[in-house]
This record gives C-alpha cells, sequence and structure tokens, in this order.
C-alpha cells in the first residue's frame, strides 16, 4: 500500500472516527446519571482510555502492521489468540459505520422529513464509499475539510457560550460540572464513565493505517496519544460549558429519559439561539458519513491484514495498482456496512441493537490488545519495566472489562455467539491447513 499518511492525516482520521462533537448526542444521558458532572466525568474517561491508546501506542511501534490489535496479539499471545483478537475486533470495526451512517440518516431525515433515514444512509454511503476508494491520501484531505468544520463550529458555540455567561450568567453554579449538582457521588459519576468511554470509540483505528503511514513508526503511536488528548480536551471544554447553560436540572432529565437525547440542542436553544441548535443538527448529521467512511477504511485494513496472514480468505489481500488501498476488503466491507444500515434504519429499535453489539466488540478487543502488551513485552522480550508493560496494561483490560460487566445483557449474548462463532472458525481453519 502507499505510505503517503503524514502525522496530520493520522491525527485527522482518529478525529474523524470519533467526531470533536461525540457528547452532542449523549450529553443528556450523561447528565441525568452524573447528577450534572460531565465534565469530571470525561476527565475520567479520558484518562481511563489512555491506558488503551498507551498500549497501542506501545504495539504500533514494535509491530506497525495494518492487521492492528490482530497482528498485536498474534506477536504477543499466538496466532490463534490473534485471529480470535481480529475476529472480536471485526464485531466493532464491520459494525460501527453502519452506526455512523444510520445517525447521518436519522439526524437529516429530522431536518427533511419527507425523506425516509435509509435514503439519506444510501446516498451517504455511496458519497464516501467513493471517496475511499479514491485513495487513502484523498480521504484524509476530504475529512480534513469536514473535521475543520466541526471545530469551527464548536469554537463559535464556545465563544457564544463566554458571551451569554458574560451576560445572563451560569444556569448551574461554577463547579458544577465538575462536583455535580448535588446528590452526585464518586459511584455515580463512575457509572456516567462506562457511557463516555463509548465517545472515544474510534482513535484505535489509528492502528490500522500502520502501512500506510509516511513517518517512522513512533508516528502511528504519536497520532494516537495526541487524537485522545486532543478529543478528550474538547470533550471536558464543551461539556463543562454546557453544564454551566443547561436549563433542565439532571433531575428533570433523569424522570423524563425521552429528552436526553436532545438536552444538549436543547440547551443551545435556550442559552444561545435556535440558529446554532439548528448548526448542531445539520452538522451532527453530516459528520457521521465521514467517521463511517473512515471506519469502513480502518475495517477493510484489518480484514486486509487477517487475510494475508492468512486469517481469511486470501481474495481480501489484494491491493489496487491504482489507487493502492486493498480494494476487495473495502468493497467487502462497505457493502456488509450498507445492508445492516439499511436494515437497522428501517427498524424503530435499530440503534439501540447496533449501538450494544458494537460496544462489545470494542472492549473485547481492547482487552486481549491490553494481554498482548504484557505478552510481547514481558513473556517474549523480558522487559522489566513493569510500570509500562505491565501495570498500564493490566489497568487497561480492567476498565475494558469493567464496563463490559456493565453492559446490557443482549450485548454480552451476542458477543458471546460471535466470539463461539470465532472459535468453530479457528478449529475448522486448523484441521484444514495440513491437507492444503
Amino acid at each position: 500500500m502507499s505510505r503517503s499518511l503524514s502525522l496530520r492525516d493520522l491525527i485527522v482520521y482518529g478525529l474523524l472516527f470519533i467526531g470533536p462533537l461525540a457528547p452532542v448526542g449523549v450529553y443528556g444521558v450523561l447528565d441525568a446519571k452524573s447528577v450534572g458532572a460531565v465534565a469530571a466525568v470525561y476527565v475520567i474517561a479520558t484518562i481511563a482510555m489512555g491506558f488503551t491508546a498507551y498500549s497501542y501506542a506501545a504495539m504500533s511501534r514494535e509491530i506497525p502492521h495494518a492487521g492492528s490489535v490482530f497482528a498485536y496479539a498474534s506477536a504477543g499471545l499466538g496466532r490463534p489468540a490473534g485471529f480470535l483478537a481480529g475476529w472480536l475486533a471485526m464485531l466493532d470495526y464491520l459494525l460501527i459505520p453502519s452506526v455512523a451512517y444510520l445517525f447521518c440518516g436519522i439526524a437529516l431525515h429530522s431536518v427533511v422529513p419527507s425523506v425516509p433515514a435509509w435514503v439519506f444512509t444510501v446516498v451517504a454511503f455511496a458519497i464516501t464509499t467513493a471517496v475511499n476508494l479514491a485513495g487513502v491520501r484523498i480521504a484524509a484531505r476530504v475529512g480534513f475539510v469536514v473535521i475543520v468544520v466541526e471545530v469551527v463550529l464548536l469554537v463559535v458555540f464556545v465563544v457564544a457560550s463566554l458571551v451569554a455567561l458574560a451576560v445572563e450568567g451560569p444556569a448551574r453554579p461554577w463547579d458544577a460540572p465538575f462536583l455535580g449538582t448535588g446528590g452526585s457521588s464518586l459511584t455515580l459519576v463512575m457509572g456516567a464513565v462506562s457511557v463516555a468511554v463509548l465517545s472515544y470509540l474510534g482513535f484505535d483505528a489509528i492502528a490500522s493505517f500502520a502501512e500506510e503511514n509516511a513517518g517512522d513508526s513512533r508516528q502511528v503511536g504519536r497520532a494516537i496519544l495526541f487524537c485522545l488528548v486532543l478529543a478528550g480536551l474538547l470533550f471536558v471544554v464543551q461539556t463543562y460549558l454546557a453544564g454551566l447553560l443547561m436549563p433542565m436540572t439532571p433531575q428533570e432529565l433523569a424522570a423524563r429519559p425521552a429528552n436526553q437525547g436532545t438536552a444538549f440542542y436543547t440547551m443551545t436553544d435556550a442559552a444561545i439561539g435556535p440558529w446554532l441548535s439548528k448548526a448542531f443538527a445539520v452538522v451532527k448529521g453530516i459528520g457521521p458519513a465521514f467517521s463511517a467512511m473512515t471506519a469502513v477504511a480502518a475495517a477493510s485494513r484489518l480484514l486486509y491484514g487477517m487475510a494475508r496472514d492468512r486469517g481469511l480468505p486470501g481474495a481480501l489481500s489484494k491491493v489496487d495498482e491504482r489507487s493502492r488501498v486493498p480494494r476487495t476488503a473495502l468493497l467487502t466491507t462497505a457493502a456488509l456496512t450498507l445492508v445492516v444500515s439499511v436494515w437497522a434504519a428501517r427498524r424503530d429499535d435499530g440503534l439501540d441493537v447496533l449501538v450494544s453489539i458494537v460496544d462489545i466488540g470494542a472492549l473485547a478487543a481492547f482487552t486481549m490488545l491490553h494481554a498482548s502488551v504484557v505478552g510481547y513485552f514481558v513473556r517474549r522480550k523480558g522487559s522489566r519495566a513493569w510500570s509500562r508493560h505491565l501495570a498500564v496494561p493490566v489497568l487497561g483490560a480492567a476498565v475494558a472489562i469493567w464496563i463490559i460487566v456493565l453492559a446490557s445483557p443482549l450485548a454480552k449474548v451476542v458477543g458471546l455467539v460471535w466470539l463461539v462463532l470465532g472459535v468453530v472458525f479457528l478449529l475448522v481453519q486448523r484441521v484444514r491447513r495440513p491437507a492444503v
């Protein structure tokens, strides 16, 4: 593949996947759960995800392969564990684009109700797939424009919020976004953290582009860590200001769950003006399509890496001579994404089902990643850097397992079924391979 991605390009891919405005959709849920301490929730969530970011950075430096967690687990735990790690990651990578496309369809349908959500989903899919097929460099340039638009909107929100606070004053105490409005506790904040960490899903996709990285192997790790820190800073700033301006109390949001999804828009409408809430709605309608574009690209690199190492059918490892992208893997990922997106867009519970499945896949893959760090550095290389190669991954795995325990029963069942299918697939491969 073409080594054409700069440090900026890698960061753009990570931020596109995450979305600088990610807290907008979940702000109301977090406000109700933490009793107003949403900024504190994101501070803790950033630190918690920092363990995973560090493990990705450490492994990407040593093993700069497109297979990401598949390659890392293969090196640290052996090929069978590597396959299962990649298999679990596929549950996240193959379905998270569907979630993003679905967000796009739902948001734009709310702006133009006469057009079904699935139509917007298909249009967004067609545009972003064409960009992906044009090549990784072009996709990065388009993504940069989208990120600039989102960041500009966030800057406008920050400035408008400061003006509103100077003129009208805060609706809640100045320390409320960190300490809560009364009745908050560390237990409640930590419960909200289990939801907030899902805002960060996607920074790990940067590792999938290791073989298209134009710099040395350390550049991927730098991009991962920088992306996480920047996203965390953006999340804390916007939720702190939102917490000061929110006209509804956390108790009111808790009593009316239907208002939680639109709480951020309600806040901007009341404190700043309808023009800003509409701008957020439009950008949140378009932005997820390009998050999906990045997710499809990352998923195709995972399939490519697994196929090249004979974990999946060899056809998925073919690279297009002109664009230098894994075309077959990309089209396969895109086709699966389209089918799932349209299916979910036509169901009332489609979004809830997809989100629960994506979460469990990502967290299971993170757990395998941390185990890989210990296996590779401590067991294989005899490292005595206990803080970096033992303490950090153990803490990171504990965070991931803790969130899995808090996941919905449906997510756990789907994750277990997917893992069993992966084990069966692996056993069939191992039986057939000697005969080839």
